[in-house]
């Protein structure tokens, strides 16, 4: 439902609830129209939930388009003044320990920090936000937007959980994946490693109580096969909500983010559709659209297919996954998972049933 602008839009303050990706996002683009933004961010500081005696490391995805996503972020005027290392090589491992090569011709993702340090994402699109204008409250929740304003609130609830530890290492940088339900039910485990410092998760999409018992059994596995050493860990865990919502209005103002359940329902590299919905959002408010028709149109199909991706990958169990890894290990990896994000015939016509199949947490928009 597109808001008719009156004639002082140019000069009332747009009010954003939550200095997120999302949220900073739609600051930096209406801030760039001249717009006044104040940002409420119930925390005290970008990035509290990912801790602070070391950053959480996590991936933007360069797949789902054939051009670079750093390249995408310039041009539609976001910062790229943030650590991130560019990943096409890696290992996998399924449920046997046997290997599998990552490989592809161009970046696959970028590794970047999150969290409120210095070189992170979070900081950086701080940065820029407070650069041209956007006055951010910290520690103000903001209940209520009386004019003009965006919800960016995050996640609603629990459809996935991370668990695991931060931690310092002298191992060499890089990614690795495991794919066993015995550590990560219908999930995977993770360790990616930068500049001496580590995460190492297990990502599960069932049986969320016991996270922290496969979080141990994962580090157990890399300490198995990659003689993971792990100095200082501390433990973090984050959770993930994938939802498709019908409208993701609040009454007239655009619902962002993972408030809004916008995530890769697959594998959680959402933070591409993330920044991409804060966008759609400014968009709609300084043009008058509608933004459920701008992210519907942009963003649903490859939501769509995530959900069937995600339906598919849970049915597969650990020799499916072996079976996936090594097809996949066969091929560019980045050209391959292309072509698994698009919203092609058979997923519209599997759509239906994985839409029926998962059912998420949020039960409300």
């Amino acid at each position: 439902m597109a808001k008719e602008c009156s004639n002082n839009c140019s000069t009332a303050v747009i009010e954003i609830a939550g200095a997120g990706p999302a949220g900073l996002a739609a600051a930096i683009k209406l801030a760039q129209a001249g717009r006044k933004v104040h940002v409420h961010e119930a925390s005290k500081e970008v990035g509290h939930r990912f801790g602070s005696h070391y950053q959480d490391f996590q991936g933007i995805e360069n797949w789902t388009t054939e051009h670079d996503v750093l390249t995408e972020f310039k041009q539609l005027g976001l910062t790229t003044d943030f650590t991130a290392m560019p990943c096409n090589k890696g290992m996998a491992f399924d449920y046997k320990d046997r290997r599998y090569k990552i490989e592809s011709d161009e970046t696959l993702f970028y590794m970047v920090e999150r969290g409120p340090g210095p070189n992170t994402l979070d900081t950086a699109l701080l940065k820029q936000a407070q650069s041209l204008g956007v006055t951010i409250h910290f520690n103000s929740r903001l209940r209520e937007i009386n004019g003009d304003g965006i919800m960016a609130a995050g996640p609603k609830a629990a459809d996935a959980i991370s668990a695991g530890y931060h931690f310092k290492t002298d191992m060499q940088d890089g990614y690795w994946v495991i794919c066993d339900d015995n550590l990560a039910p219908k999930g995977y485990s993770y360790l990616l490693i930068m500049n001496g410092v580590g995460t190492v998760k297990s990502c599960i999409f069932a049986d969320l109580k016991r996270d922290k018992l496969y979080a141990e059994r994962t580090v157990s596995a890399f300490e198995r096969l990659l003689g993971l050493e792990m100095h200082e860990p501390k433990f973090h865990g984050g959770i993930g909500n994938f939802y498709i919502p019908d409208s993701a209005y609040a009454e007239t103002h655009p619902i962002i983010g993972e408030q809004a359940g916008f995530q890769d329902t697959l594998w959680g590299f959402g933070m591409r559709l993330v920044i991409s919905s804060g966008l759609l959002a400014a968009q709609s408010l300084l043009h008058n659209e509608n933004y459920d028709q701008l992210w519907q149109k942009q963003l649903r199909p490859q939501m769509n297919a995530s959900v069937v991706n995600r339906c598919l990958f849970g049915l597969m169990g650990n020799r499916g996954y072996g079976w996936f890894l090594r097809r996949q290990s066969q091929r560019n990896v980045r050209e391959a998972l292309r072509k698994q994000y698009q919203f092609s015939m058979l997923k519209r016509v599997l759509y239906p049933w994985a839409q029926h199949a998962y059912q998420s947490k949020r039960v409300v928009g």
